[in-house]
């Protein structure tokens, strides 16, 4: 009787350790399938990219919108450094009349809302 318990027993951890194992080989090649698919998704991606940033085809496109876009060559004096760039003023708005925004006459504050009433 031990014996048949035994071969049971083992019979069920064979049958419950290779369920298992053919479960996590399902999820296995789902993940490799998925991957694959991601690896070509950006295949074509990259691909894209390159037809879309040819130079000859921005040169054409700048050709067809230079009169709306207005673009030329950048200059080297026109490039500088962050030290170049004036420090912006700091101002603090005054909130102690209750009044949201602080602005006691009123008007717009330009610097926040870039001149747009709210």
């Amino acid at each position: 009787m031990v014996l048949v318990a035994v071969m049971v027993s083992a019979a069920a951890f064979t049958y419950v350790t290779k369920h298992g194992a053919e479960a996590e080989l399902s999820k296995m090649r789902k993940l490799e399938a998925a991957i694959r698919f991601e690896e070509e998704t950006i295949d074509v991606l990259r691909a894209d990219w390159s037809l879309l940033t040819q130079p000859a085809r921005l040169q054409r496109l700048a050709d067809v919108y230079h009169s709306e876009l207005q673009l030329v060559p950048v200059e080297a004096h026109q490039i500088a450094d962050i030290d170049d760039l004036p420090m912006r003023p700091v101002e603090i708005e005054d909130f102690s009349n209750g009044r949201l925004g602080g602005m006691a006459d009123g008007g717009v504050d330009e610097l926040t809302t870039g001149g747009v009433i709210q």
